[in-house]
């Protein structure tokens, strides 16, 4: 004999303890029943185990202080007691052998209803993972402030991310609503976030039913804002395996969702470590593709992760492969700010790679198109990226000799010595000691030689100092170069402060070789000014100490008159 059945359904509206109360009942009902089907043996035994873990759930839930206050229960009880109240009639069925319909929509129905546990079993077992249970303010929380405790923070992420999981869309809508407010109102949320909530989860919503697309909308904003929040938020990003879900919605999403997924890539791309990944998951067209179409704001995220991404050796060959080189450089004209010094920097990347890609940028006009972006830009990380890739492409004769002939990119180097930052001042010089100029053009930028003079005097960076000194005696080999320079009594003052011996922020060789370069002309003029400034016993005593080309500017400044006693001196 079977114990009777309990089919009327109830109203959601019944109070928790109520639907508690008629769970409990029907699960006690159907765990005896089920021991007595006679058809479908394995799979009963199956959801029998189901619902002897149910039957440990319900206690456990019955236990908590708070749980019928918890508004995702006023969903989850009424289902589960339908679907108990389901497997009553199943197995009422099974135990009389007696199928309507038949023994294949008897098995499919078995099974839905087997499913539908599964799904209450894993909703409870997370609500009761979760700890809101035992929270009395489990029916509404406030948003916590910038000033609250972590321990408030920690709840109200594990109770959002709950009713993010077990809720209906609604619930879905609202959590993702107060997750975003969260992250965008609280910046120490981010960590928080990232390690109590499930940020797998929220990549799965990527593929979330098109109906919703809000809540698509919303997790991958929230995505974006995690991977770009911190070093910790980034990695647990990374490690859930958000890059490719990313890359499709780069490829695919809509303008605002690649917006979004573009920021959260650069991010992610910042970390080297995880570099690796954009190709393994094919990303490297994909970007070059948003660099060439996207918004302006794609455009410049998408540049900025080929930038993070374009020193690995397989990356870089892949970005020749697929083309890059032509959208980079157009990006570098055409683009915003931003996306501007992010294409140069990348291409100053590839210039520095190799030949290969140095003879690629110049093919696809790079020259060209990078002596215009320095004379046009006004982002001095623009032109510091622009200087280092036209430094690589220097390298190559012909390069050389057009930047050498081009008196407006000469002139713009002298301005950017004269008013550049160090880095800038220092790539420039460099390029001006290397180039082969000709004496107009190195007398139309005799004004910027005071500030080499200066940079000089600079411990750092390092290596300015002497392209300072090798810049300032290219100019120095035109006649009224010179003339300019000795008139300097600033420039002259310091030139001579660096002779001396126990001056020690600059190699002595450095002014010697200024010196003598100033004094090549053989102009009395500058021998007066260096000797009224002192220069003669400073350089004497270099001479003494055997410092490489002081002997030679001791006797070019001592004059012809006084060269043969000095020769007969230093023979003595």
């Amino acid at each position: 004999m079977h114990p009777t059945s309990v089919t009327p359904s109830l109203p959601s509206e019944q109070p928790p303890q109520t639907l508690l109360d008629l769970i409990t009942s029907v699960l006690s009902l159907l765990l005896f029943s089920s021991l007595n089907v006679q058809s479908f043996t394995g799979r009963w035994q199956v959801i029998r185990t189901k619902l002897t873990s149910l039957q440990s759930s319900i206690s456990s839930l019955s236990h908590s202080p708070h749980w019928s206050q918890n508004p995702i229960l006023h969903t989850l009880l009424p289902s589960l007691l339908s679907t108990l109240q389901r497997l009553q009639s199943l197995s009422h069925q099974s135990s009389l052998s007696s199928f309507n319909g038949g023994k294949l929509l008897f098995q499919s129905d078995l099974d839905i209803a087997s499913s539908s546990l599964s799904s209450h079993l894993h909703d409870l077992d997370l609500l009761l993972r979760s700890g809101v249970l035992h929270q009395s303010n489990a029916i509404v929380l406030s948003q916590p402030g910038p000033g609250s405790e972590k321990e408030e923070l920690i709840f109200f992420v594990r109770d959002l991310f709950t009713r993010l999981q077990i809720g209906g869309v609604e619930f879905k809508r609202k959590a993702m609503e107060s997750l975003l407010q969260l992250l965008n109102d609280n910046k120490k949320s981010a960590s928080v976030v990232a390690k109590e909530g499930n940020v797998g989860y929220l990549i799965g919503l990527f593929d979330f039913n098109n109906a919703q697309n809000l809540i698509r909308e919303h997790a991958v904003l929230s995505v974006s804002i995690l991977a770009s929040a911190n070093d910790e938020s980034r990695k647990i990003v990374f490690e859930e395996g958000g890059l490719g879900p990313l890359l499709r919605i780069l490829d695919t999403g809509s303008i605002p969702l690649k917006e979004k997924a573009a920021i959260a890539i650069e991010a992610i791309t910042s970390d080297p470590e995880n570099g690796w990944a954009i190709s393994a998951y094919g990303g490297v067209s994909v970007l070059i593709e948003a660099c060439r179409s996207g918004s302006q704001a794609t455009k410049t995220h998408a540049a900025g992760a080929l930038r993070n991404v374009a020193s690995a050796e397989d990356i870089t060959m892949a970005l020749a492969e697929e083309e890059a080189i032509p959208v980079l450089l157009n990006l570098s004209i055409s683009g915003s700010n931003a996306a501007q010094e992010k294409a140069a920097n990348c291409i100053q990347i590839l210039a520095s790679s190799g030949e290969y890609f140095r003879t690629l940028i110049l093919q696809e006009k790079g020259l060209q198109r990078l002596m215009e972006l320095i004379h046009d830009s006004s982002s001095a990380d623009t032109v510091e990226h622009v200087l280092r890739a036209l430094s690589s492409l220097s390298v190559s004769d012909s390069t050389s000799r057009v930047l050498s002939s081009s008196t407006g990119f000469i002139i713009n180097l002298g301005e950017f010595i004269k008013l550049g930052n160090l880095t800038v001042q220092h790539i420039s010089a460099s390029l001006l000691a290397s180039l082969s100029m000709s004496d107009g053009n190195k007398r139309a930028i005799a004004s910027c030689m005071s500030s080499l003079v200066k940079l000089m005097e600079s411990p750092k960076p390092v290596g300015l100092q002497e392209s300072s000194a090798f810049a300032l005696v290219s100019l120095l080999t035109v006649r009224s170069n010179r003339k300019e320079l000795i008139r300097d009594e600033k420039s002259v003052m310091k030139l001579v402060l660096m002779l001396d011996p126990t001056y020690e922020l600059v190699a002595k060789t450095l002014p010697v070789m200024v010196v003598v370069a100033l004094l090549s002309g053989g102009s009395n003029g500058c021998r007066k000014r260096l000797l009224s400034a002192g220069a003669y016993h400073r350089l004497q005593r270099l001479t003494e100490m055997e410092v490489t080309g002081a002997k030679k500017a001791l006797q070019r400044l001592a004059g012809n008159r006084l060269k043969s006693i000095f020769s007969r001196t230093w023979r003595e």
